[in-house]
């Protein structure tokens, strides 16, 4: 690829990720990501009260809460958030939830909340990949505790926007590539190349499969790198 973005990125670049792990005292599993400007803190909680429909079976269950902080933006943000964020909240849910053995996982609700401190586009993606830091965490501390024999995490899953502009796929875009970009598209992969979930829009014109092909090649590289960035934070655990 050619070319080089405002902020000095080569299209097949991410930008600058940072995953802080324990930030809070309290939950099961907490991180901090850093996507360039994005930030966003995303904490795993468990309690032994799983769904109603899930009562009585064995299984547990792993669910996502998502909000934008009022301060996260420059305009500031209700507290109260509909729509947007619901859609989010589901896909994360859903991500998770590749992740991990429910029924290894036993009688018990995993709840992965992912508040974003500071958005510059990818908030979802960034969800998705540091909530899965929380969550192994969270399992972790279980098999500490004694609760569980072993971790339920089966893979690990991680997500990466790729936006294409004047034809162009680039990776990772931040908020002034994302507003005006022909096509904005959202990718969920497991650490084994396969995928979870593609979210993807034509904001103008529709595109052909061979953009969407070299979209998913051009994510799959991402998402390669967002591996080696949670392997290393859990490292340090």
């Amino acid at each position: 690829m050619s070319g080089t973005r405002a902020d000095g990125r080569a299209p097949e670049e991410l930008r600058p990720i940072g995953i802080a792990i324990g930030v809070q005292r309290d939950p099961h599993g907490s991180v901090q990501i850093r996507c360039g400007h994005t930030v966003v803190l995303c904490a795993a909680s468990v309690s032994d009260k799983v769904p109603d429909w899930l009562a009585g079976k064995g299984r547990g269950w792993v669910t996502a809460e998502y909000s934008m902080l009022p301060g996260s933006s420059g305009t500031r943000v209700p507290r109260v958030q509909k729509g947007r964020a619901e859609e989010i909240q589901r896909l994360v849910g859903r991500a998770l939830r590749m992740s991990i053995d429910l029924d290894a996982l036993g009688e018990r609700l995993v709840t992965v909340d992912c508040d974003v401190i500071q958005a510059d586009a990818g908030t979802r993606c960034a969800s998705i990949t540091g909530g899965m830091v929380a969550l192994e965490l969270a399992c972790r501390r279980l098999v500490a505790e004694g609760k569980l024999a072993a971790s339920p995490i089966r893979r690990r899953v991680c997500a990466v926007s790729v936006a294409v502009a004047g034809g162009e796929p680039l990776l990772d875009p931040d908020y002034s590539e994302d507003r005006h970009a022909d096509v904005d598209t959202n990718l969920v992969f497991t650490d084994d190349g396969r995928l979870v979930e593609v979210q993807g829009t034509a904001e103008s014109e529709p595109f052909g499969i061979e953009t969407l092909d070299r979209i998913v090649r051009l994510g799959l590289d991402g998402a390669r790198r967002l591996f080696e960035a949670q392997a290393a934070a859990l490292a340090r655990s």
